[in-house]
């Protein structure tokens, strides 16, 4: 199983190394001695992430239903979390939590940035995801002093030259036919705003609501809220602490207990597990589980994704100055799209950090991608030339579960059994609405009218 989740990200495009395109000397070139330090950098993050997590499953009171949450992306996590708030006794089962897609995703919340043309019911599913943040955020605060990760900066939508104008143009006036907020920005402005940007850049546009979390931080304080001893004063009726089980899961089975009533019998490489009731949210790795995810196929895909972190050094930046840029920049550079989302002096995981994506590759390589690699960096300094200064950290290369309509799967295949998957490079956006409604199928909460139609965009078998 190979749990996995995914981040909000550029519309799916396969990138190609174009030859010729820049001069050998500006082909970024990484010694034996830094990609050894890359290498430890993504093994220290991913245990950072799950620093203090218990490897047991506790026992619940009696009273408490026992649901077992399978995928500890940032969708299984805040599931999970929602599950307890709701008095469940949670189990999340992953060999290794928050180490694949989500672990590699920048995390912009940004359902205005990522409207594509003729997806509407993805463009409402994402609003409502955006709406549901300031809720969690504040249920995680009453629960954890760890922060969230979460930062209220603006994005900017960039064209670099005039080809890309046009084509940049073209999708704003679409989000703003659509009641959205998307200001042009004028020259003089974008440079007021963003000194550091390059000069000449055709036109900008700022989306105010737009703003990022950064996933690995949020994983962290969702994990520490699971594990913590809830005020009541806050909390009116929650579960127990989250158990957690690092094993991979092979098969999930509905079968009867001695007094003849159902449960899920989820089994592992150390046995079969008993519960009431499960969320199956591994990303992926569904496709590998025997049982009921075979008996309800759906159709995924990978689509490979690859990051690049930097670190901004203290010799870039001017006196009284903590980044390079203060707002996540959304550039179109020669026809390809790029992100550049700067981290915030003080993020605990990645101080002054700078992520770079949107590559988007259905090539079959599992690994990173060379080509990729190259253009991501070209098109980064094209539009912010101190990245070509900065300290590189990372690259990292994970899957996303790509589905035919780039919506996800969401929906109960049978009492007591949801499933949610095919989250593609939305899952960090998306990941509260699909927490919270797949707590509300398995606790049996009446439904909104617009949570049921949200759940019909979603459903299986469409």
């Amino acid at each position: 199983m190979a749990p996995s989740q995914t981040d909000t990200e550029q519309p799916a495009q396969t990138r190609t190394p174009t030859r010729g395109a820049e001069s050998a000397n500006s082909a970024p070139r990484t010694s034996a001695a830094t990609a050894a330090k890359t290498t430890s950098s993504v093994s220290q993050a991913a245990s950072a992430a799950t620093a203090g997590v218990p490897r047991s499953i506790q026992r619940a009171p009696e009273s408490a239903p026992r649901t077992a949450v399978v995928g500890a992306g940032v969708v299984g996590l805040l599931t999970a979390w929602q599950l307890r708030l709701a008095g469940h006794a949670v189990t999340i089962l992953d060999p290794a939590p928050g180490s694949e897609a989500s672990h590699a995703a920048a995390g912009m919340l940004a359902p205005i940035g990522e409207v594509q043309y003729g997806q509407q019911q993805l463009w409402d599913l994402m609003t409502a995801a955006r709406a549901e943040y300031p809720p969690l955020f504040q249920t995680l605060a009453a629960a954890t002093a760890e922060p969230t990760g979460y930062r209220d900066t603006p994005s900017y939508l960039v064209a670099a030259d005039p080809g890309d104008k046009d084509a940049v143009a073209d999708l704003v006036s679409v989000q703003q036919a659509q009641g959205m907020t998307v200001e042009p920005l004028t020259g003089s402005r974008l440079r007021r705003a963003e000194p550091a940007l390059a000069p000449g850049l055709a036109k900008a546009w700022e989306v105010p609501s737009d703003h990022q979390v950064n996933p690995r931080q949020l994983i962290r304080c969702v994990n520490a809220a699971l594990t913590a001893e809830l005020d009541p004063s806050s909390f009116a009726t929650p579960g127990p602490r989250a158990s957690w089980l690092h094993s991979a899961v092979t098969a999930i089975e509905t079968t009867d207990d001695d007094a003849g009533s159902p449960q899920v019998t989820i089994t592992t490489g150390e046995g079969p597990h008993t519960f009431d009731s499960v969320v199956i949210s591994p990303g992926l790795g569904y496709t590998e589980i025997r049982g009921i995810p075979q008996e309800h196929p759906v159709p995924l895909r990978p689509v490979h994704g690859d990051v690049i972190r930097l670190r901004v050094r203290e010799e870039q930046l001017a006196p009284g100055e903590g980044h390079l840029i203060s707002a996540t920049i959304r550039a179109r550079v020669a026809g390809r799209p790029v992100y550049l989302v700067p981290r915030a002096p003080e993020d605990p995981l990645e101080p002054r950090g700078l992520v770079i994506g949107a590559s988007s590759r259905e090539d079959g390589l599992a690994g990173t991608h060379t080509g990729s690699v190259q253009e991501l960096l070209e098109d980064a300094a094209a539009v912010l030339p101190a990245v070509r200064e900065s300290e590189l950290v990372e690259i990292t290369t994970r899957a996303r579960p790509g589905t035919p309509d780039d919506r996800p799967y969401l929906g109960e295949v049978s009492p007591g059994v949801v499933v949610s998957t095919g989250y593609h490079r939305h899952g960090i956006l998306l990941a509260p609405l699909a927490a919270r409604l797949a707590a509300a199928l398995v606790t049996g909460t009446q439904l909104s009218q617009n949570d049921t139609e949200y759940l019909e965009a979603m459903r299986l078998g469409r």
